[in-house]
């Protein structure tokens, strides 16, 4: 749920060989700013309920690009579904290639403490995982591309695209598992009324152009139409219904 809602969905089962040459990630252009110092604030919305509250910052981490994102349920799905997730990812800011992403999930009675380095020299994925609960843990690589992006640093390489109305990109993104060529279509400019106020958005759409996560449910996600491109709404909707995070306010970090 929150933030793992939204991301998760977008990392599937496609084996890596059906990865084409179309899916690259693409260095930042010479005008991208990351959104340094920034705390992006939303409540999370499911079924007309207020579901929580999450928050997105960006920091500089030397020559990369520290991307956090927390997630907690509050009220009526606090009780039917508790969730506290952390996670962080690092990306290089001068390819966007991500280098690790680190996960603390607790989410139902579910709690698991993960780790994703991507080793680019040898072309692999290598996941240790460890569920608090049992403390069983897990070790396991698979082969990447040589530049791949992750579900928390995806939401801002998307965001760095030139985002021109009906053009589309495909990425590789991984989460541990095989990796996923994610197409991300450029729908539509629409305003966007949010608790921060009312935006000009572009929304976009991004997917797994093939296998067993394209038929699972669909991610859209509004971002400014500026230079800027900050994420101001975002909505999953799946068999579980539809989660929406709407930007509440930005906060100095």
């Amino acid at each position: 749920m929150l933030c793992a809602g939204l991301g998760v969905r977008l990392a599937g089962q496609l084996p890596t060989s059906t990865i084409g040459p179309v899916a690259q990630i693409h260095p930042p252009p010479e005008n991208y700013s990351f959104p340094n110092g920034q705390v992006l604030v939303y409540d999370a919305e499911w079924r007309l309920w207020t579901a929580g509250t999450a928050r997105i910052t960006v920091e500089p981490a030397g020559d990369n690009e520290r991307v956090s994102a927390t997630a907690d349920s509050s009220g009526v799905v606090a009780v039917l579904y508790p969730v506290h997730d952390r996670f962080q990812s690092v990306v290089d800011s001068r390819t966007f290639c991500s280098i690790s992403i680190a996960k603390h999930t607790e989410e139902g009675f579910r709690a698991r403490e993960t780790l994703i380095n991507f080793d680019y020299p040898r072309r692999r994925a290598v996941l240790d995982e460890t569920n608090l609960k049992s403390g069983d843990a897990k070790h396991a690589e698979r082969d990447i591309p040589g530049c791949v992006t992750d579900v928390i640093g995806g939401i801002f390489y998307v965001g760095s695209l030139p985002l021109t109305p009906d053009a589309a990109y495909t990425f590789p993104l991984n989460d541990g598992g095989e990796t996923v060529e994610v197409r991300a279509h450029v729908e539509a400019r629409e305003n966007i009324k949010t608790p921060a106020g009312t935006f000009a958005t572009i929304r976009v759409s991004p997917q797994a152009s093939s296998g067993p996560l394209k038929s699972r449910g669909r991610v859209w996600i509004w971002y400014s139409d500026d230079a800027r491109h900050i994420p101001v709404q975002m909505r999953a909707r799946l068999f579980w219904g539809t989660l929406t995070l709407r930007l509440v306010r930005t906060e100095k970090k």
